[in-house]
């Protein structure tokens, strides 16, 4: 399985972040694209530099929007992601990504989620590097993020309302909400972004794994502080000994309207299940229901529990644990007459025993090129073969 660690000694940007996935070998073209696809208001430029910051190297993005920092609301934004030629693993980790925002600014303002505006955060420049974040490890097969603990300084910073204490209220009830490990700095200066809180709280665990390194990304922030002011992305692979120990959480509903469980579904998804799969059955008082049940890393049990008894209607859920043997898998891009796409091998003992095309690749080139989905496979099959 393939898994990346930020480490955050220096703190998290969205920007900071973004530049260490594209350091770490996402392509730029490949998230120009993503970006141009959410059909923005304006048109945005990502320009791309080398830099060091003290002694090290580091990847500096910047992001170049004409926007004027715009209030959006959370229904906005979230009607922007869903208008634009996003993947639903893509949309679903940066919808749950402004969901927590939006939560954790509804609580530290006493308002409803649906009344909270956005106003930094809210801007088109914050909103591609959310979206970038979710494109990168999407493209890079990030399958789980990890996170170290987070340095926080002292003082204040600049909000629409004047001077707020740092951490700033949002970020510091993100951090609460993912009970994120925190480490005291001397800096007085905002290390923690809310966007960077934000896409860490949504999709990384705060722990440090096993991992074997493949690719190192450093991104850089705009800052220059007395020591090297980066953000470092280690990606690789778990090691054939990294035994995951796994639960299987199940509820039974027969209260819940059906439109629902598509939502909970990718929500379980985003938020770190392996599988979501829906069973239906049989309840008391011969009523038809449904079994949920979803597969999980033991980490993320609590996390998917909250979310479950949130999300539905459930009063209760069972969790037991369960073993997992899993075969080894490689993402792959492959040319075919279509256009470029990505292959999902497995491997057992080294060797490719199957190669799947990803569904959502295909899809893409098939409404590209007007033809058939069956067309998109068989070009892939007959490219694999050569």
């Amino acid at each position: 399985m393939k898994i990346a660690y930020a480490d955050c000694f220096s703190g998290i940007s969205g920007d900071m972040f973004l530049a260490a996935l594209l350091d770490a070998g996402l392509s730029l073209e490949t998230l120009r694209e993503g970006i141009e696809g959410l059909g923005l208001p304006e048109k945005v430029e990502l320009r791309l530099t080398e830099t060091h910051k003290g002694v090290l190297r580091a990847a500096d993005l910047e992001v170049i929007v004409p926007d004027s920092r715009r209030h959006r609301g959370l229904s906005d934004v979230l009607e922007i992601l869903s208008g634009g030629r996003l993947s639903d693993g893509v949309e679903g980790a940066a919808a749950r990504v402004f969901t927590l925002l939006a939560e954790a600014e509804a609580r530290v303002h006493g308002e409803p989620v649906d009344q909270v505006q956005f106003h930094e955060v809210g801007a088109l420049d914050s909103i591609v590097d959310v979206v970038g974040a979710a494109i990168g490890l999407d493209s890079l097969g990030i399958e789980r993020l990890y996170a170290s603990p987070l340095p926080y300084g002292s003082g204040t910073v600049e909000g629409r309302h004047g001077p707020l204490p740092l951490p700033a209220p949002a970020t510091l009830e993100l951090l609460r909400l993912a009970h994120a490990p925190l480490t005291p700095s001397s800096a007085q200066v905002e290390l923690i972004t809310p966007t960077g809180a934000a896409i860490l709280v949504a999709l990384a665990v705060f722990e440090r794994p096993n991992l074997t390194i493949e690719s190192i990304g450093v991104g850089a922030g705009k800052r220059d502080l007395p020591w090297p002011n980066v953000m470092r992305l280690l990606v690789g692979d778990v090691p054939a000994d990294g035994a995951t120990e796994m639960v299987q959480l199940e509820t039974n509903i027969d209260d819940m309207n059906p439109q629902f469980y598509g939502h909970v579904m990718d929500k379980l998804l985003a938020a770190g299940a392996r599988d979501v799969f829906l069973t239906p059955i049989q309840m008391k008082k011969n009523r038809p229901g449904t079994l949920l049940g979803v597969i999980a890393c033991r980490r993320d049990e609590a996390a998917l529990a909250e979310l479950l008894l949130r999300e539905t209607t459930t009063l209760g859920l069972r969790v037991q644990p369960i073993g997992r043997y899993e075969a080894a898998r490689e993402l792959r891009t492959v040319d075919t007459v279509f256009g470029t796409l990505t292959v999902k091998l497995k491997m057992l003992d080294g060797k490719v025993v199957q190669s799947v095309p990803e569904y959502d690749d295909c899809v893409r080139l098939a409404n590209e090129n007007g033809v058939g989905l069956a067309e998109v496979y068989k070009a892939t099959y007959e490219a694999l073969a050569r």
